[in-house]
């Protein structure tokens, strides 16, 4: 229902869409879940919730659900959403993974709160800024690096700036902490919110845009 800059599926009530025309887009949403989902109030953090107990907008960056029909929703335009399931069933995740809270380790503070081995996680990278368009400077590269020098893998000289690949840093993260079976992300899916302007929207590219909602429940 949305307008631009916002048309035309935008769930996101903080980027100066019209509050009612979100709550229209949410509503045509709902009737494809089993509850509203919880949503969050993503601040670029670590902090993760149990969606099941918590109230909309609390402060964090990921939930979890262990009690099915519970949906855990995370909200990007750039950043890159991760959902997580076990392989059994019983747990889900959903991860708003910004440049800060991936590099500070919010994927790893999700699975630490997710009642299984992190061994028997999936996960599936939706999409987020790619390769060839995430450009930072200095100290942003320098920050992954001193979190993880496996980071530098993931960083290509760009004149005096880096570009980097959130993919690859996400699945790093995930393979340090023993998940294998990760899905989606960039080349082969083709995903790059910035490149991409007829299926994606981002803050980078237009500055004031919607909010994409990767969504994930047990049934």
């Amino acid at each position: 229902m949305s307008r631009a800059p916002f048309a035309s599926l935008n769930f996101g009530e903080h980027v100066q869409d019209n509050p009612l025309t979100v709550a229209q887009n949410r509503h045509l949403l709902s009737q494809y879940l089993p509850s509203e989902p919880v949503w969050l109030n993503q601040v670029h953090g670590v902090e993760v919730i149990d969606a099941a107990k918590s109230a909309c907008l609390a402060n964090a960056d990921a939930s979890f659900a262990i009690k099915k029909n519970v949906v855990c929703v995370t909200m990007t335009a750039d950043c890159l959403p991760v959902l997580l399931c076990d392989t059994a069933g019983t747990v889900v995740a959903a991860v708003h993974a910004g440049w800060r809270g991936l590099c500070d380790g919010v994927i790893e503070a999700t699975a630490s709160k997710m009642p299984v081995d992190p061994s028997k996680l999936m996960a599936w990278l939706g999409p987020a800024i790619g390769p060839n368009a995430f450009e930072v400077g200095d100290e942003v590269h320098k920050q992954f690096i001193q979190k993880d020098a496996k980071a530098a893998l993931a960083f290509r000289p760009h004149g005096d700036k880096w570009l980097g690949d959130l993919y690859l840093i996400a699945q790093q993260r995930l393979n340090s902490i023993g998940v294998t079976q990760i899905y989606g992300g960039g080349v082969k899916e083709n995903f790059c919110t910035y490149t991409d302007e007829a299926r994606f929207f981002s803050f980078r590219r237009d500055n004031i845009t919607g909010r994409m909602a990767s969504l994930i429940w047990l049934a």
